[in-house]
Formats: C-alpha cells, structure tokens, sequence
C-alpha cells in the first residue's frame, strides 16, 4: 500500500485539528515575533533578544553558530579548558599552607570553628575531631611566593604563571550534587552545564569538530573512583546538539567514525544528504528541534570522518612535547593523554573542554592514593600550561583546574593507623587555580582561618567564580538566558559577581 495513503487513512480528527493548530499558530507566532524584532532568520537567539545588544568591541572573529548579539564586550578568553578533579582535591594538603594547621597536629579541632557546620554522614557531628597536619612540606615557589605543597613539584614550577584562588565555597556536601553544582549552576541534573551555554551562546570557531568535548580518566588501580553521569555535560533544556561530546578512552575517541567495509565516502555523503533532505521535511512540519538537533549531528559526525583521526595522531609531535606531558601521554585514557589532545583541540578551534580526572575521594586512603592522584595529574596539567604559552595560546585559553570541594583539615581514620588516614568532604572553603585567558597570573586571592575550615577574607562563590568565567569570555552572566517554562534561566540563576581582582 502506498504509504502516504495508509498515513491519510489513520489520521484521526484529533491529530488533524492538533497539527493545522499548530501550523496556524506557528505563523501567527512568526508574524508576532516579526513585529515585535524578536525573530531572526535562524529562529536561534529569541530568548536573549530583548536584553542582548552588540558592543561595537566585540569579537568580529567568524564563528559557526551562537547567538548573534554575543560577544557582549571584547572577550580576554576564546576557549577554555576545564581540569576538573573528580572527588575533591584536598586544600590543606596541595595549596593552602597552613602552619598552625601543622602546629595542632592531632588537637581536636576547635568547637567555634566547626559550629553549625554541616558535614556528610561519614563524619557525622566533627566535635571532638582530630586536626591533621599536612602529609607533605610546602614551600613558596617562584617570584610570587606561591606556596605549593612537595606533592606537587610540577605545579610548583608554573606557579607564577597561576593564579590561585584561596576563597572558593559551595554549599553541597556529597560529590554528584557539588559536581553539578560547579558546572551547571543547580544541585540537581536538569540544568545546561557551562559547555552548552557557551556552545548556544558562542557557537564554535570550527566546523570540523565539536564546540564541546569532553574526556574522563581515572588513576589505575584507584579504590576511590567516582561516577562520571551524562549530565556532568548535558544540556538540560537546551537543545541536545548543545551537550558535550565525550570522545571515549581506548579505540576510536568516537564510535563509528570510520565507515564499515565497502562503504566510500561518497556514498556516505549522498545517504546523509538523503536523510537530511527528510529530516528537513519533518522539521518544517513539526517545528521540533531536536530533528534539527538530528540534522547538525549528522553533518558533524562526517565532517569527524575527517578530523578526529587527524586529531587523535601524535606522530606530528615531537618527543620533546611528548616527555613535557610525563608518561602515559600516548596511552588513549590517562590523562596525559587527554591534556596533550586537550591543547590539540584548542588549536583546531574547539571552545570548550572538559577533562575529569575521578580518584581525589580519599576518605581513607591520603597516604597512598593522594600520591597516586598527584603523580597522574601534576605533569600534565603543568605541561598544559607551558606548552599552550610557547604556542602562543595561553594568553587567549583560560585553564581552571579544580574540583567540587575541599576537603576537612580534621581527620577522619585513627590517628595511629597512618595507613589509613583519610579526610572528609569540605565545602566551606577550598582551592581551585586558574592560568592564561585573561587572570592574573602569580597571584593568591582570598584567605581561610588559620585552620583552613572557613573562608577568612574575600570569599569566592561558586555562582561568582561562573560569573566570572563568563566575564572572561566576553558574556554578561545576567544577559544569557534561556526561556524555559515560563522563566528566564542562567548558568549563575539568580546570584553571582564578577570578581574583578581576578582580571588583568
């Protein structure tokens, strides 16, 4: 039978009516928007055009998508790359030099400084607690005295090309909540996650490959491993096409990028060219932009035919580069690995990229494990930063390395088991560093107590280090919102500052 008659056949009234309802609407709607200067020729960008204007300042760089009206201003930062450490990073044990910390070794930590203080279940009430020195010496390092613990020799020589921030906090106390919290702005999935609204807002500087990758990796062996969700990269109410890509840690960093035996690319091209010509049908009738979604990933994943085999071939680096990122940077999955095709990405265009690296979750394991964490991570995320300033890179690529939270000064373990020392989740105050992309560089901002617990001097939020970020990005974080359910949201939702003493 022939299909278009069986489809007329099992229209119902109700589907009929629906559909010209929609039809009618859909162009009485345009004609609205049409009046009112809201429409664009894409149909992209109607949430931001009331309060968006062009700055005469902004980037006139092409770029492939976005909303028409950003930059906002002039950006210091075209992309960024996101070392984000899975498990919490302990503070006082890598960044945050502590010498009464040192001195009131195993003292229960003082009432006043811990009251009212939620902690996880683990801990429970953190009366009576047993304060915990440093596992390792700190010295300052470089020009700027940064002081930077022994754990992390690398870091150590890059600090002047850093800038630490000492006052960041947060307000969940267990690991997914925060996570989501520092890359989406809320404690529960749902939310787009900062690669998808700089995606939808910025669009990308390159056709050939994604606005949004990200890449996960784990210390081998590791017994304190976290969940890496979708939703760590999702797009929320976004439209899909705006969720990161992960490129996978062992064979092809995409499925399917190459195509099956006996298939030539052009045949390929031609049966895209087909679907797309069908898709196109549908969305002009439905109006449904996930089959646009459909339609962009389609003609994305081609073009990758091309450019991610391209990418993911280190023979054109040099052995010098190679030793820069320490062993395992050949290895698909460490991240070595993923900090060398990090800065590939950056050169090719790529706006925003997300490594996480799980293991810091080291609730008894800070003796043996952390050592494991540094030894994985300290090269490559330094080389990372010397490698994009020799390339000229640095200055426009802002690099954040950092996790959820902190971790408790207090101990948690028996103090006479040293093997079995661990610290628990902190979210009062931690650290995070960033480098390049329009940050100072050689500087510490903000203060904890003497004690590391609580933020002592210029507290940093969560939603303000957002801010922030997007500020060095050319985006006003007020400005890029997106209609969703009858309100107006943003990655900062309703809070947030730009911290300008971070800015050069």
């Amino acid at each position: 039978m022939n299909p278009l008659l069986e489809y007329q056949q099992r229209l119902n009234r109700r589907s009929l009516f629906g559909r010209a309802a929609s039809g009618i609407g859909t162009a009485a709607l345009a004609t609205l928007l049409q009046k009112e200067g809201l429409a664009d020729q894409k149909g992209e960008g109607r949430n931001e055009a009331r309060d968006l204007s062009i700055n005469n300042n902004a980037s006139a760089e092409p770029r492939f998508g976005g909303l028409p009206n950003l930059p906002h201003f002039a950006p210091k930062a075209k992309r960024v790359i996101y070392l984000f450490q899975n498990g919490a990073p302990t503070h006082v044990d890598l960044f945050d030099w502590k010498p009464e910390l040192q001195k009131r070794h195993t003292e229960p930590v003082p009432t006043s400084y811990i009251k009212d203080r939620r902690f996880s279940t683990m801990t429970g009430a953190a009366d009576g607690k047993l304060l915990l020195a440093p596992v390792e010496p700190f010295s300052q390092r470089g020009q700027s005295g940064a002081w930077v613990s022994d754990l992390m020799p690398h870091t150590a020589k890059v600090a002047d090309e850093l800038c630490f921030v000492k006052s960041l906090h947060t307000e969940q106390v267990n690991h997914a909540p925060a996570i989501n919290f520092n890359l989406s702005g809320a404690e529960m999935p749902g939310r787009p996650t900062l690669g998808a609204w700089l995606s939808y807002g910025l669009g990308s500087a390159t056709e050939e490959l994604p606005s949004f990758v990200v890449m996960t990796s784990i210390t081998k062996d590791t017994t304190c491993g976290q969940i890496f969700y979708d939703f760590y990269w999702g797009s929320g109410f976004l439209p899909s096409r705006f969720q990161g890509v992960k490129f996978r840690g062992s064979g092809d960093p995409v499925l399917y990028v190459s195509n099956p035996d006996g298939m030539s690319r052009e045949m390929r091209r031609g049966w895209l060219d087909d679907i797309a010509a069908i898709n196109q049908m549908k969305l002009d009738q439905s109006g449904d932009q996930e089959i646009a979604t459909r339609i962009a990933q389609y003609e994305m994943s081609f073009r990758m035919q091309s450019s991610v085999p391209e990418l993911a071939d280190l023979s054109d680096e040099s052995q010098e580069t190679l030793d820069l990122y320490g062993p395992g940077v050949t290895q698909p999955g460490t991240f070595a690995h993923n900090c060398l095709i990090a800065r590939r990405l950056a050169e090719r265009g790529c706006g925003f990229i997300q490594l996480m690296h799980a293991g810091w979750d080291q609730h008894n394991s800070l003796t043996t494990e952390l050592y494991n964490q540094c030894r994985d991570t300290d090269q490559p995320s330094a080389a990372l930063v010397m490698d994009l300033k020799r390339r000229g890179l640095l200055e426009d690529t802002l690099v954040i390395w950092g996790g959820e939270f902190g971790r408790t000064p207090f101990l948690q373990g028996d103090i006479n088991n040293r093997a079995r020392w661990g610290r628990d989740h902190h979210p009062y105050a931690y650290t995070a560093w960033m480098a390049g992309g329009g940050v100072k560089p050689g500087i510490s901002y903000g203060k904890t107590d003497d004690l590391g617990i609580n933020v002592a001097e210029n507290p940093v939020h969560v939603h303000d280090f957002q801010a922030t970020l997007l500020h060095l990005l050319g985006i006003d974080h007020e400005r890029l919102t997106y209609r969703f359910q009858g309100r107006r949201f943003r990655l900062t939702d309703v809070h947030g500052n730009v911290v300008h003493d971070l800015l050069a």
